[in-house]
């Protein structure tokens, strides 16, 4: 039986047996032991599967991770300590000193630093294009050692909406995978591998967790790019690794497992940036409410970025939902059935009075975060992209009135009630 993604949310990645726990354990140990250090040398062999330190692996992560994987539609997935840790880890995978990254220019400014200030200094270069970039000045980006393209479904917070096709049919033309990072949409609004994406990233301290209560990330793979086809530009995977025993990923595990097994038995063994398995507890609660959590959100959403436009000291609204947003078409097609809560839009009179306008909020609260249970608002330019200059932040699509609000789950007429009142302080 094929499962609906809401029953996916609350049921995928364990299924109890007899007499076993109806909640998925937490696994809180560090490590494993076993009867004989022959059984141990085959998990180190990766000849049998099983677990022996948690800085590798634990099985209520994989239980976890096995549910995102479900919700996406990929063949392996892994959770990391953070968001920032499931892009690193997703990028530099396939990636190392020398090689090129083309990335759109419409994501996360933690994204855009860890691309252009950190990974540049490990000898890893990135070309950033505007998504909105004709297929040529896409094409142009590319240069021989380019390894891999990465943009976000909906950027934060500049909301634009990827043209998911277009940046694959790019990528694969020149070899390489589609990195997607599905965080604001989560795969209950999109699922990027139906549109050609070959790797996907979360951050689950957002609308999977829900709650904000666990910081944590996701790397999903679809199992669909064929690493041995181009075996010159990926000898991570495509060639033996003499640091694990001399296994050749690509060759072991085929394109299903090659991925996410050579981040976890590589990099995660190196970096160690993992959940721990009560974050990963945490962020499944917050999943088995998923698909309906993310319907309210995408409605008070909408009710707000409607009732922003029409507001007279709300200088510009962008929110994918609107008829008249650069966006709307692409989000028709990509997301149908709704994005995100998250509205970004500019007060009238510039970035004093979108201070003042946040500071008078009442339900809605000033956070670093988004997208959880509770409605919260950022000024980006002086907090999250703040290590941006003003030429930078515009090609990020952030301008220095901008003000991101997450819309909660509350009460709709409560969110625009307390946005009125706060509005009518300017």
């Amino acid at each position: 039986m094929t499962e609906r993604i809401g029953t996916t949310c609350v049921q995928g990645g364990y299924r109890p047996g007899d007499a076993q726990p109806r909640q998925i354990p937490i696994y809180q140990s560090t490590t494993w032991k076993y009867d004989t250090s022959e059984h141990m040398g085959k998990l180190f062999d990766l000849e049998e599967s099983g677990y022996f330190y948690t800085r590798l692996q634990n099985p209520t992560n994989d239980y976890v991770a096995a549910k995102i994987c479900e919700l996406e539609g990929g063949t392996a997935a892994m959770l990391t300590s953070s968001g920032q840790a499931a892009n690193f880890y997703a990028m530099f995978n396939i990636a190392e000193c020398g090689d090129h990254i083309v990335a759109s220019s419409a994501i996360y400014g933690g994204t855009y630093n860890l691309l252009a200030v950190t990974m540049k200094r490990m000898g890893i270069e990135s070309t950033f294009v505007s998504p909105d970039c004709t297929p040529e000045e896409l094409d142009a980006a590319f240069r021989p050692n380019t390894k891999a393209v990465f943009g976000e479904t909906i950027a934060n917070p500049a909301l634009a909406v990827l043209d998911i096709e277009k940046f694959a049919t790019a990528a694969h033309a020149h070899g390489v995978p589609l990195i997607v990072d599905n965080t604001f949409p989560t795969p209950v609004n999109c699922r990027p591998f139906e549109w050609g994406a070959d790797i996907v990233t979360h951050s689950t301290t957002k609308y999977m967790d829900g709650h904000g209560a666990g910081v944590g990330g996701c790397i999903v793979d679809s199992g669909k790019f064929d690493w041995m086809a181009h075996a010159d530009k990926f000898p991570g995977l495509t060639t033996p690794d003499e640091s694990y025993h001399g296994v050749t990923y690509a060759e072991r595990f085929g394109n299903e497992g090659a991925f996410i097994t050579k981040a976890t038995a590589q990099l995660m063994r190196d970096f160690g940036s993992i959940q721990s398995p009560q974050n990963a507890f945490l962020l499944n609660m917050g999943l088995e409410s998923l698909h309906v959590r993310m319907a309210q959100h995408c409605k008070n959403g909408q009710a707000v970025a409607e009732f922003l436009q029409a507001h007279p000291k709300v200088a510009w609204v962008r929110f994918s939902g609107l008829e008249n947003d650069p966006y709307h078409a692409l989000a028709q097609k990509y997301l149908p059935n709704g994005g995100c809560g998250v509205v970004s839009f500019g007060v009238a009179g510039g970035r004093p009075a979108a201070e003042k306008f946040m500071a008078a909020l009442k339900l809605a609260q000033i956070a670093t975060h988004v997208a959880d249970a509770r409605t919260c608002c950022l000024h980006p330019a002086s907090s999250t992209h703040r290590q941006m200059n003003d030429d930078e932040l515009a090609a990020a699509g952030i301008s220095a009135d901008l003000v991101r609000m997450s819309c909660g789950i509350e009460s709709t007429e409560d969110l625009i009630a307390d946005i009125a009142q706060a509005l009518d302080t300017i």
